[in-house]
């Protein structure tokens, strides 16, 4: 056991220097890459004379402009807008309910996908002939935008209407890592057995979800992915648009797939400040010589967590090495942390967070991070193995 271990050890380290050189490759000298949005040949034929649904928000951009006013620009009947969490411009704080509303520019509807009703009904959708979905991901499970493109594709299976995804790249797709979803810990926060880093981008997610048949009843969606150009899952790629308003910047959407574990528990990761998903803390002067102080923030979190306390833990805006999944942080803390009965919170939110509840076993039993590792490989080496028939780009070495 003890040399399986070891040898774990030394491909953990090596992958994740594969990673972190792969993520920090320049791309100065590489085309430029041509998002799914901008290859209007491909897609403009199977919208033409078609009454359009947009799913889309603030990182829907072709060319400088919102994808809905250039559609409008170019005389294509966008008659609806459907509205993920954070809304459609983007400026609603995480797990704030999204209302319908009609949007000021263009005067279309909006219809929310993130409050009481998160997947289209038959009804919101009988006067749409095409559905287009272009929305930025991150590559990592819980966030809440492949959730809706669940839900939208089944949406579309069950009434019949096709689906075009407009790809884009995925900030996080040089690598795959973590716990692998498991069914009864489904949820909102986790609709498929992804596991925690998944290493697709949002058309390679669709091309799965529909063939590996995870919708509803096995339906299959009459599905259309407009590829990028020049992208490659080992190319830097640093967002232009936040994807949402708590990730500001590439560093935060790196360190995210490790630190947001931490959102089901009882420490901050930096909400309320300007730096979230960088800095993590707690109002205890022991957790850590670096401070902050949890401020109400409109449109990026109006009440934060220790709103208002000082917390004290760690700075990782610096930290190159930080950038690839790990459970050091998370570990660390709970080591650390003297009320260990209430470092979870008492809502499943951990379990639904990771995927499975073993994890939080794992942690509370004092694992290391090799051992809890060493425990998820079997799926997650299926789930790699699955993968491939989806990709649409160069891969990177698994």
């Amino acid at each position: 056991m003890k040399g399986k271990l070891w040898i774990l050890c030394l491909w953990a380290m090596f992958f994740s220097l594969s990673c972190k050189s792969q993520a920090t490759e320049t791309s100065k000298d590489l085309p430029k890459i041509t998002m799914g949005a901008s290859q209007t040949a491909l897609y403009f034929p199977l919208i033409k004379d078609k009454k359009i649904g947009m799913v889309v928000n603030q990182t829907s951009v072709v060319e400088g402009q919102h994808l809905v006013d250039f559609l409008l620009s170019q005389k294509q009947q966008v008659v609806k807008v459907f509205a993920p969490e954070h809304g459609f411009r983007g400026k609603a704080d995480a797990g704030e309910h999204v209302k319908d509303a009609k949007d000021t520019k263009t005067g279309l509807p909006v219809i929310s996908l993130y409050g009481k009703n998160k997947k289209p009904s038959a009804e919101m959708l009988k006067d749409i002939d095409v559905v287009i979905f272009d929305i930025q991901d991150v590559g990592v499970r819980f966030y809440t935008y492949i959730s809706t493109l669940h839900l939208v594709m089944e949406a579309c299976a069950e009434n019949n209407k096709p689906l075009i995804v407009l790809d884009r790249p995925n900030p996080n797709g040089d690598y795959v890592d973590g716990p692998v979803l498991e069914p009864k810990f489904k949820s909102f926060v986790g609709m498929d057995p992804l596991p925690i880093v998944h290493g697709l981008t949002i058309g390679e997610l669709a091309k799965m979800i529909n063939g590996q048949k995870w919708l509803k009843n096995g339906l299959q969606c009459n599905l259309t992915v407009v590829k990028m150009n020049h992208y490659s899952h080992k190319r830097f790629y640093d967002l232009p648009i936040k994807p949402s308003p708590n990730l500001p910047n590439y560093q935060s959407i790196r360190l995210y797939p490790s630190l947001c574990l931490f959102e089901a528990t009882n420490i901050s990761v930096g909400r309320g400040t300007t730096i979230p998903f960088q800095i993590y803390g707690y109002p205890d002067k022991s957790a850590g010589a670096f401070s902050f102080t949890p401020k109400s923030i409109p449109g990026m979190s109006k009440h934060p967590k220790f709103e208002n306390q000082t917390c004290y833990g760690a700075d990782l805006r610096d930290n190159i090495s930080a950038r690839t999944f790990t459970l050091t942080y998370l570990l660390d803390t709970y080591y650390h942390y003297k009320d260990k009965e209430n470092f979870f919170l008492k809502n499943n939110f951990f379990d639904k967070l990771a995927g499975t509840d073993e994890l939080r076993h794992q942690i509370e039993a004092n694992l290391t991070e090799d051992e809890i590792r060493l425990s998820w490989q079997t799926n997650l080496t299926a789930y790699k193995k699955m993968r491939k028939q989806y990709l649409l780009y160069p891969d990177f070495e698994l």
